[in-house]
């Protein structure tokens, strides 16, 4: 007799896998607004640059706090970015779970990224118009 493992998510209403048994290779894409969709495609491209700059500074990746737990999620660079095509293509998140373990030192928020990529951006603009600036 073979009896199914007992579900630890079972009647939780935070289950991971809730709305998983609706979804089918064959289902409709949710749809994303033209104006989420350039955001997302905005976020891949910002997401090559913060990876360019911190990816050479020992950075592994960005840490998001998760709306649902609490809880600070570590994303290195691929897995978001996989994460993001994913969104575009199907117009949902994945299911997402925590890093086993990861050092928090090795990974900062959009918003530090963002500064980041911003501070390199001005310095070096103000570099090109300083005509004393010796390269």
């Amino acid at each position: 007799m073979h009896e199914e493992p007992i579900d630890p998510f079972s009647g939780d209403p935070a289950d991971p896998a809730a709305g998983l048994d609706d979804i089918t290779d064959d289902a409709e894409p949710d749809t994303l607004t033209a104006a989420e969709r350039q955001d997302v495609i905005e976020d891949l491209a910002d997401l090559e640059v913060y990876q360019a700059l911190l990816g050479a500074v020992g950075i592994r990746g960005l840490v998001i706090e998760c709306e649902d737990c609490r809880e600070p999620h570590y994303f290195d660079w691929d897995l978001l970015r996989g994460n993001l095509r994913h969104l575009l293509s199907s117009g949902r998140p994945r299911v997402h779970e925590p890093a086993f373990n990861p050092d928090p030192d090795h990974y900062v928020t959009w918003e530090y990224a963002r500064g980041y990529a911003d501070g390199v951006h001005d310095t070096l603009h103000e570099e090109s118009e300083d005509p004393d600036h010796q390269h």
